[in-house]
């Protein structure tokens, strides 16, 4: 047997000479060869030079191209935005002695940015049966991303309120798919879009059997399919990254695909399946339960005080648990993203913020 181990070149992307640099580079995607476009050698070579699509300068516009408001108001749950932070989160950077927007900035906050970036939204359907046949429902997600993500996740749960289960006492109603799932397949979709590409938006797709969501852009070069589930991540944007961490969106690097996958099993779904297909990622998270909703000891008991009908603010929730507010916060988010619990309040410091079952919650 003989092994050969080959290290990165510095001088990527290589191509075949008899094809040339513009039609003779290829990529190897799961089993297949696929020649690269000159998108995707654009790609391989800033891959190379350690840059980012979305950290690069548009030097034709000015720091006043960024919609401030709309970046204060997105941060204000958090902190209060400064000027200044426009800078620290790469939003804008020096370009020539001119303060100018990055790509991830016009993307995240720009005052046009369709008119740079006229793929940066989300096409949402949902279809009758198996297939794109018949649509019942669509919708143009054109906010800007970080309330784009929450629009979305709003769109699919306005369709996968399908099931039921008659109980001894009251019929409980069921997502047919977690919304932490979706949440977090939407917000990887719009982390690790290739903005560069042009011609199709993210796409979310709703189908009697299945949720699909499928972004621009295959996995960053050296991941693969079967890193996702361990955790392993290349961060596509480093802009757009930085800053849905910032806002709490990302709560640690690649832990996306595992809270994804868990809360699929929680719910008695399959684990999700990931594909790259032609230049595009794509989720699917099947809707037909494979074995039983699963609650751990901790969650149930949240569920049990809870199950009177009367709503509870956190910190009664948590003297009855016996764990501290900030603990119960993290499982009542986790429980509300699983479409088990329902929170009613105009926001995160909401003193008056209550917490109820799904199935028992004011009308």
């Amino acid at each position: 047997m003989l092994a050969l181990q080959v290290h990165p070149s510095p001088s990527r992307p290589h191509h075949l000479i008899r094809e040339g640099p513009t039609a003779g580079v290829y990529l190897r995607v799961g089993s297949t060869n696929r020649r690269a476009d000159a998108e995707l050698i654009e790609e391989l070579r800033r891959f190379a030079r350690g840059e980012g699509f979305d950290e690069q300068p548009i030097p034709g516009l000015d720091s006043e191209a960024l919609d401030f408001r709309a970046a204060s108001e997105s941060f204000a749950p958090v902190r209060a935005l400064a000027r200044r932070d426009l800078e620290t989160l790469r939003l804008v950077t020096e370009h020539q002695g001119r303060k100018v927007p990055t790509v991830g900035g016009m993307i995240l906050f720009g005052r046009e940015r369709e008119r740079h970036f006229p793929d940066a939204w989300i096409q949402a359907g949902r279809f009758a049966g198996a297939d794109k046949s018949r649509i019942l429902d669509r919708a143009e997600i054109r906010s800007i991303p970080a309330r784009g993500v929450e629009e979305a996740v709003a769109f699919a749960q306005k369709h996968a309120w399908h099931g039921a289960a008659i109980g001894a006492v009251r019929r409980k109603d069921r997502w047919s798919v977690p919304p932490e799932a979706v949440r977090e397949a939407v917000i990887n979709a719009v982390v690790h879009t290739d903005y560069a590409q042009r011609g199709a938006p993210i796409r979310l797709s709703i189908f009697d059997d299945r949720l699909e969501i499928e972004n621009p852009g295959l996995l960053p070069f050296g991941l693969t399919i079967e890193d996702l589930p361990r955790g392993v991540s290349k961060l596509r944007n480093r802009v757009i990254g930085r800053v849905f961490n910032a806002l709490g969106l990302i709560e640690q690097w690649g832990s996306g695909v595992q809270r994804m996958t868990a809360a699929c099993q929680a719910a008695g779904l399959a684990a999700p399946v990931f594909e790259e297909i032609a230049t595009r990622f794509r989720v699917t998270i099947a809707t037909t339960q494979v074995g039983p909703r699963v609650v751990e000891d901790t969650d149930q008991a949240i569920l049990d005080a809870l199950s009177g009908g009367k709503g509870l603010a956190t910190s009664e929730i948590a003297a009855m648990i016996d764990l501290s507010p900030r603990a119960t916060r993290t499982r009542l988010a986790r429980l509300v993203g699983r479409g088990l619990v329902r929170e009613i309040g105009t926001g995160p410091q909401d003193p008056r913020r209550r917490y109820f079952l799904a199935e028992r919650g004011p009308a």
